[in-house]
């Protein structure tokens, strides 16, 4: 009786082997490495929270070859960066179609170091969804989960589905607490801006957030159903929010006529404007009510 067991081994082996012909270690940070696909040729594309350094990035070929990379462009909001290297020999990665993606399927995660090789984790996908917002003001579309081990150096490296066939790369850096696939439709929409201009631009404000309840007095005070805004708890004195009149302290309840609940509602916001256009804040200070105009500013994808 045929061995379904080895035989599915084999074939996640073969499957494995199949995607590392494209993939790359890539060292663009002290002390942890972390892997790459060639997008491109002479293109790799990785992990945009894994890089700390434009310039003088060692990329490790499949062969082995150690070549000199530099940052052509980045984009945090969706985890994608693309680093100009000399990969002559070594064929662009085909990646498939996310179309036909479904929670429960086989995945794989598969990168490479300097010192081992190839590497890869076995897990499935856990969550299939439409177009998500990160925290940073990107958009995945699709939304793909796995439920998988990914080690610091599987990050930019290829998600593989059962066949061999790359359907994105493994971002660690877009959630707290999951593992993420970085797809196809994403990747086509994003890239070739970074290809172009070497960031997307988003409006930002220069603040950090923290979510809070609104104080029942103050709903009471002022006829609120909303129960929670985001304080703001840091201000960038040279940022565009500090220059339309933020201050810590203030708790932002709504932007443009939206509700906001959360860090995450402040990023829609944002991603329905363009660099320059005013944002109107309704929000609490000191006990009061006021409303603040901001000019936002332009987020480059080369800023981390």
């Amino acid at each position: 009786m045929e061995n379904h067991l080895a035989s599915l081994s084999d074939q996640l082996a073969a499957s494995v082997e199949r995607a590392a012909v494209g993939v790359v270690a890539v060292h663009a940070r002290p002390y942890i490495g972390m892997s790459g696909i060639v997008w491109r040729e002479n293109i790799v594309l990785t992990s945009s929270s894994g890089i700390r350094s434009e310039e003088h990035i060692k990329v490790i070929l499949p062969d082995g070859r150690s070549v000199e990379g530099k940052l052509r462009g980045r984009d945090a909001g969706t985890d994608i960066a693309l680093v100009d290297a000399d990969t002559s020999g070594v064929a662009p990665v085909d990646v498939a179609s996310d179309s036909s993606l479904k929670p429960g399927q086989f995945v794989l995660a598969v990168g490479r170091t300097a010192n081992t090789g190839p590497i890869a984790s076995l897990g499935i996908i856990s969550g299939v969804a439409g177009e998500w917002k990160s925290w940073r003001g990107g958009r995945l579309n699709p939304f793909v989960r796995l439920d998988i081990s990914a080690y610091p150096t599987s990050a930019g490296g290829a998600a593989v589905d059962a066949s061999g066939g790359v359907i994105g790369f493994v971002s660690t850096g877009l959630s707290r607490s999951s593992v993420l696939a970085v797809t196809g439709s994403t990747i086509d929409n994003v890239a070739p801006t970074l290809l172009e201009k070497g960031y997307v631009s988003r409006g930002f404000l220069g603040v950090a957030l923290q979510p809070v309840v609104v104080p029942d007095n103050l709903k009471e005070k002022f006829h609120l159903e909303q129960d929670s805004g985001i304080m703001l708890v840091g201000v960038d004195d040279k940022g565009p929010g500090a220059a339309g009149g933020l201050i810590i302290g203030d708790i932002l309840l709504t932007g443009n006529g939206h509700a906001l609940t959360g860090p995450e509602t402040l990023a829609d916001v944002l991603f329905r404007v363009s660099p320059g256009d005013v944002i109107t804040f309704r929000l609490l200070r000191g006990g009061t009510m006021q409303e603040v105009a901001v000019r936002t500013g332009e987020r480059s994808g080369k800023r981390r």
